[in-house]
């Protein structure tokens, strides 16, 4: 079995502007840099069939490159107990329709849909206890955070492994978007893809 995802990377620039808002939020515990991206679509476990399925769907995916801009903060869950803290973005009809391809993608490999109301964010941290007041001043530092233009010329297929310190995310796949024509160049594999390929062809998935 596999844990996967599929997401934006975003571009290093764009990673160390958001890392530099880290901090000063008690019982945070903060994403590292080098793994925020803004998530398309969270699939979680599948066997290796079903991995080789969702990725062949997600090659065959046609959407143009566009920009995006992060914007605003947030959080998930209840004022008194939230889950998350993220930075969100402006409206953006091409990211929506990516998304709605990518989740088109993933059912036709054989995965339910995805009902739930597509908000795209950035995840910065999560919480294991109630932050306390400190978070409001945070919000209210950073409410006018502002980051543009993104460019968005390609989307990823991530592994997730679980760990004591948090998810660690690897790159399996990345799917280029065309910047004029609309049609999606070929699919890059990273060695985690190859790797994930070999582990396929043992009994059970290895």
């Amino acid at each position: 079995m596999v844990r996967l995802f599929v997401a934006v990377d975003l571009p290093a620039p764009v990673r160390q502007r958001l890392a530099v808002l880290q901090g000063g939020v008690p019982a945070a515990r903060w994403v590292q840099a080098e793994s925020l991206h803004l998530t398309l679509r969270f699939i979680g476990e599948v066997d290796y069939a079903t991995a080789r399925d969702i990725d062949a769907a997600l090659g065959r995916i046609r959407a143009p490159a566009f920009e995006v801009s992060i914007a605003g903060v947030g959080c998930f869950g209840p004022d008194k107990r939230p889950r998350a803290l993220w930075a969100g973005t402006d409206p953006s009809p091409p990211l929506q329709f990516l998304r709605d391809k990518v989740d088109r993608a993933v059912v036709a490999a054989g995965l339910a849909p995805d009902d739930r109301k597509f908000k795209p964010h950035i995840t910065l941290a999560r919480f294991r206890d109630r932050p306390g007041p400190r978070l409001i001043r945070w919000m209210t530092d950073n409410s006018l955070l502002r980051i543009q233009p993104v460019p968005v010329d390609r989307f990823v297929l991530f592994e997730s492994t679980l760990g004591g310190e948090g998810a660690i995310y690897r790159p399996v796949a990345d799917y280029p978007l065309s910047p004029e024509t609309g049609h999606q160049a070929a699919g890059a594999h990273s060695v985690a893809h190859e790797e994930l390929l070999q582990r396929r062809q043992l009994p059970n998935g290895g």
